[in-house]
């Protein structure tokens, strides 16, 4: 379990594509302190290391989440918002994260708002129910309040703070984010569905 809270921006070391993609990223983590078998949130995915050195830690990532992810566009110094797991006692910062993507987003505009900037992003027909004007959504990783919503189109504000601790000054429109959708939201949208299905 995660919060949207990053906590370092990765470097993507290198990549093998041969079978299951091997991840090499570094970071600023103290390594001593991870163990193999962890979980840590790359730009949005709970991936698991499966290795580790000095100053890196290497994961293995599955066809299946490559296909759901903005993975397959990663490359040699792509950078990624990092998150460890989230451990009892720490403080729930964003929102409740479970590290599983549920598609990805293209971004349609970016501008600056004030001291913030403004990002458009347009989801496929699948995820747009699942957002709501001032709810939640993880883009990338990173926990982020939902400004407004216009059918499959919806805008958030990046502040100054969370332009400094993630990635996203690095986007640009036409680019992809990995979504996560509310886990409330998914679990209400289940419930409605079960109460149409089921007969009175």
């Amino acid at each position: 379990m995660f919060t949207g809270i990053v906590t370092d921006i990765g470097r993507v070391r290198s990549l093998n594509r041969s079978g299951d993609t091997h991840i090499v990223i570094a970071t600023s983590y103290d390594v001593s302190t991870i163990d193999t078998g962890a979980s840590i949130a790359c730009s949005g995915p709970c991936l698991t290391v499966v290795d580790k050195g000095d100053d890196w830690f290497a994961v293995d990532v599955s066809a299946e989440t490559v296909s759901r992810t903005t993975i397959g566009a990663w490359c040699a110094d792509s950078r990624v918002n990092l998150e460890r797991s989230l451990r009892v006692g720490d403080e729930l910062g964003g929102h409740i994260v479970a590290g599983h993507v549920d598609g990805t987003a293209e971004i349609i505009g970016r501008y600056p708002e004030g001291e913030s900037l403004r990002f458009v992003f347009e989801v496929g027909p699948e995820l747009k129910g699942y957002l709501a004007a001032k709810g939640s959504v993880a883009l990338d990783g990173v926990s982020l309040t939902v400004n407004d919503v216009d059918d499959a189109r919806f805008g958030v504000n990046i502040i100054p703070h969370t332009q400094r601790e993630t990635t996203f000054p690095l986007l640009e429109p036409g680019d992809r984010v990995n979504v996560e959708v509310d886990v409330i939201a998914r679990y209400v949208a289940r419930l409605r569905g079960s109460l149409v299905d089921e007969p009175y």
